[in-house]
């Protein structure tokens, strides 16, 4: 009875326009740049005309990466609203599947973006086995106080009444053909540029830990002595990553791909002792990339930032279980380590459309 289960950061799926690029000069589009505007109206109506051209490939190519998971569940990050779900979900993903995921849960969150973490479901597996919701909990509203997590390292920045989770930890019994599993869907702390000196990775590492702490701790209380036999995964971008893929070169010369392992990570709260483990370990160092960074020229890697922990239990109950990362949705600009290229969707462009600055990891295990 294998359950297919994915993530996917989809990348701004949005039902509302951002104008704020014309009072902030660092939030407006770069093709907008190229035009005078003389007044906030043209503005508005040259925003709209962008988002609207671009939206529809764009989701074609979602809907695309999505479809060739062919996931059961699918836990997604940036997503708006259930609105926003529902009409991608209905106008794009099941015109292409003919099959679509008719339940959804959402619940709003922290990001002050209004990017939720989100659910999608299919009503049974392909074995025809049921899959079935239950108690579904959100952990917004936990404090860095209710979770016994503000170290000293982010008093000075931290209050104890503060929410300690940027969006959430969406915790989600299922019961599927009868056995019960618990998803817990996180997007962490984005990296950022670098503050005061410091990049921007090492300046939010405390906070990426402590949501870290906090997702084990909400596990570790809700199974206590049960937790060796418990079956839950984790699921989400965690915007961290324990080795990254260095790339050297250029286009017209080549590119030279070094594998670099981090002395730290927000995600060894979560490998430390055996609490659990990231299913893409199980692939090649140099295949388990699922994003392409690049600040210019002299700051490049591939790295993974896109997870599905596996409970011990899990884990032991397939040990032949390989993931599946689908790239074929990036754009042309994103440099592929040798042997790994892949046809790309169709009308894919160097930066855009694409159907996310992210790939879909998808896995398939035994309950």
């Amino acid at each position: 009875m294998p359950l297919r289960l994915a993530t996917f950061n989809v990348e701004n799926l949005l039902r509302r326009f951002d104008f704020s690029g014309f009072r902030r000069p660092d939030r407006e589009d770069r093709v907008l740049k190229l035009f005078e505007i003389g007044d906030e109206a043209g503005y508005r109506r040259l925003e709209e005309a962008r988002m609207v051209g671009l939206a529809d490939d764009t989701r074609q190519h979602t809907a695309l990466a999505i479809a060739d998971c062919d996931a059961d569940i699918v836990c997604l990050q940036e997503v708006d609203d259930l609105q926003a779900l529902e009409a991608f979900e209905g106008g794009y993903l099941y015109r292409m599947m003919g099959r679509g995921y008719p339940r959804k849960v959402l619940l709003p969150g922290n990001d002050g973006r209004g990017i939720d973490v989100a659910l999608m479901l299919r009503e049974e597996t392909a074995d025809g086995a049921a899959i079935e919701v239950g108690q579904v909990r959100s952990h917004a509203d936990a404090t860095f106080a209710s979770l016994d997590l503000l170290t000293p390292e982010l008093a000075a920045s931290e209050r104890p009444e503060a929410r300690l989770f940027r969006r959430d930890c969406l915790e989600v019994d299922l019961t599927v053909g009868g056995k019960p599993v618990t998803l817990y869907l996180v997007h962490f702390k984005s990296m950022g540029p670098a503050r005061g000196g410091i990049d921007g990775r090492a300046a939010t590492m405390p906070l990426r830990r402590a949501e870290a702490l906090g997702v084990r701790r909400i596990i570790e209380r809700r199974f206590g002595a049960g937790l060796a036999q418990a079956r839950f995964a984790i699921c989400g971008d965690m915007n961290d990553y324990q080795e990254k893929i260095l790339v050297e070169g250029s286009r017209r010369e080549g590119y030279r791909f070094r594998p670099v392992a981090e002395e730290g990570s927000a995600l060894d709260v979560f490998s430390r002792d055996g609490f659990a483990e990231n299913v893409l370990t199980r692939l090649d160092a140099m295949e388990r990339w699922t994003l392409f960074h690049t600040r210019g020229a002299t700051e490049r890697h591939l790295c993974q930032l896109d997870y599905i922990w596996l409970s011990p239990a899990l884990s032991a109950a397939n040990p032949q279980a390989r993931p599946e990362i689908i790239r074929a949705g990036q754009p042309f600009r994103t440099p592929f380590p040798p042997g790994q290229e892949v046809e790309r969707y169709p009308r894919i462009g160097w930066d855009r459309p694409k159907a996310s600055d992210h790939c879909p990891v998808v896995v398939s295990l035994e309950l």
